[in-house]
Parts: structure tokens; sequence; C-alpha cells
């Protein structure tokens, strides 16, 4: 097959699935702006898309290893015991209030240990990538250029993004809080924010963005609960 972006076949066939993807969600995306006088209707429908996702990319994922199991938030497939294919739609309360800001999260595990890791926006077109060992990349427009953490450490100099229901600790600098954690990581990898901070979430959601963050040169740690991710830089 022709390559679309550096990188392995692998990497090339997953990123060719997302697109196929991605088609279909672009159109559910439309049709959910018709939705939202009623959110109900909304959250019904982004549930039935995100379900379709899940069967549409998994028959061309079968392709790349036929016998890869499939972890999401709702689905756990039992493969060969050796590879899995680990999926989200992550930002979907954003996608049912018709706002653009969310993603597909898809990391590729090989015994226990993350190979490929895909984050795509489907509405800007927008791919963030890694594979183990090789960098962490951003994919636009026809386009690849590797992406570094931030070099930013003083407070009053730093953006950090939040996905917190409790109290959030106080830190100086800009606080964001986007609704898409999967995104978040890309934006910590791609030098965007300097310092993410979630409460738990499923590891679906963060297996992609927790390779592209080591990948670029920055951490990602569990802490009194809460899953943190910087620069490398950052001491919160």
């Amino acid at each position: 097959m022709d390559l679309l972006i550096k990188g392995s076949t692998e990497l090339n066939k997953m990123f060719a699935a997302l697109q196929n993807t991605a088609d279909g969600l672009r159109h559910d995306f439309g049709e959910v702006e018709n939705l939202q006088q009623s959110l109900k209707s909304a959250r019904d429908f982004v549930a039935k898309a995100a379900t379709r996702i899940e069967e549409s990319i998994l028959s061309d994922l079968q392709l790349v290893r036929p016998s890869a199991g499939l972890l999401t938030p709702d689905v756990s497939k039992t493969g060969d015991g050796r590879d899995e294919f680990v999926l989200a739609l992550s930002g979907a309360a954003n996608f049912v209030r018709s706002n653009s800001h969310f993603a597909i999260s898809l990391a590729l595990r090989t015994n226990s240990e993350t190979k490929i890791a895909l984050i795509y926006s489907p509405i800007n077109e927008r791919l963030y990538y890694a594979e183990s060992g090789n960098g962490a990349y951003v994919f636009s427009a026809y386009h690849s250029e590797k992406i570094r953490v931030s070099n930013l450490k003083e407070p009053t100099d730093l953006t950090i993004g939040y996905n917190t229901n409790g109290i959030r600790p106080i830190i100086s600098g800009h606080a964001l809080e986007t609704g898409c954690p999967a995104l978040d990581l890309a934006w910590i990898a791609a030098g965007k924010m300097d310092a993410f901070i979630s409460d738990p979430i499923d590891y679906a959601e963060m297996a992609a963005g927790e390779l592209l963050v080591r990948e670029a040169g920055g951490k990602i740690f569990e802490q009194d609960g809460n899953i943190i991710a910087t620069n490398g830089k950052v001491e919160l």
C-alpha cells in the first residue's frame, strides 16, 4: 500500500481505518447539529454513532492483525492474548452538543505494551501519532511534522488542562477544560499545553495519549488517584 504518513505499514493501515470511520462520523456530526432541541435525542444518537464506530473500524483493523483482541469503554473482546487494539471516542459530551472538539483514540498494544498510537480529530482532519521508540508526530494537510513537549516551567507561563469534578489545585497560569482527554494528551505532546490533570478515566481513552506524551519527551503517571501528564519540567 502507498504510505500516507511517516511510519510503518501497520501504522498507515490503522490510519486508513480511522479515515474510513471518520467519513461516517462527520456525517453523524452534521446530523447531531439538527438534534439540539432535544439533548436526550442527541445523546441517544451519539451513543449509537459510537457503536457504529466500533463496528466499522473493527472490520478494517482485522485486516491489520486478524487475531488481535479489542478493548473499548463498552466492549472487551479476547484475541490471541498477545495483541490488542484499544479504541475510544473521546469528547463524546462535546459531540452531543455539536462541539467539534472530539477525537477517536486508537492504540495497538503487544504483550501489554503500547506500540502504535493515533489520536484523530475527524472534523479538522488532524492526526497525532507515535510508534514506540520513533518519536511523536502531527499530520495535517498531507504533511507530517515531529512534535515535542514544551520547555515552559514558570508557573505563570503554564497552560494546564483539567478533566476533574473535584476541587482544582491552586496553580498559576492559564486553565483549560476542553472535555476531550485524548486531545489534551496530544496537546501536551505537541507543546500546546504544559500539564494535564484528570480524574480517573477509562484506559481506552488514554492509551494512545500515554504513548504520545512519552514519545514527545513528557511524563505521565498517577498521583493520589489522579492522572497527571506534564512536559517533564512542571512540578504539580
